[in-house]
């Protein structure tokens, strides 16, 4: 969680030194117009708003750390990959289900930029995938 941590702070950091370059860059460019004019204003903002979710972000995940005070193998040395391989639950690897989910949200966001007739074909595609991949254990070969 410390490793985690530290990460977040040096995005942060790094983000914030990305928005005063970005911001100084871009006055250089423009030396004929006035501050406030040469700035460009969307680049500047996106980038300090970058830097503070990483700092909310960095914040919250040491907020967590230090409630738990517990280690992660991740901040061991002397950790293996198997102490950070928890149970994560059932997954079919045979699942066709999840293919169709993911078409069926192509299909809606296609339906948006193509033509409003397609999200209802996708919504529905959504509905049939869905029952599918939660009833998929109910019958066949793999029932329980």
């Amino acid at each position: 969680m410390r490793t985690n941590t530290n990460l977040w702070w040096i995005l942060a950091g790094f983000f914030f030194l990305m928005a005063v370059v970005y911001t100084v860059w871009s006055v250089i460019a423009h030396p004929d117009l006035a501050f406030v004019n040469a700035v460009e204003w969307v680049g500047s903002t996106a980038l300090l708003f970058a830097t503070l979710m990483a700092l909310m972000i960095g914040f919250y995940v040491n907020q967590v750390h230090k409630a738990q005070s517990g280690e992660l193998p991740e901040d061991s040395l002397t950790a293996d990959i198997d102490d950070g391989d928890p149970e994560m639950g059932e997954f079919s690897p045979w699942s066709w289900w999840p293919i169709v989910l993911a078409g069926s949200a192509g299909i809606a966001m296609i339906g948006f930029a193509v033509g409003t007739w397609m999200v209802p074909v996708g919504v529905g595609v959504f509905v049939i995938a869905i029952v599918g991949w939660v009833f998929e254990y109910y019958r066949g070969y793999f029932a329980r």
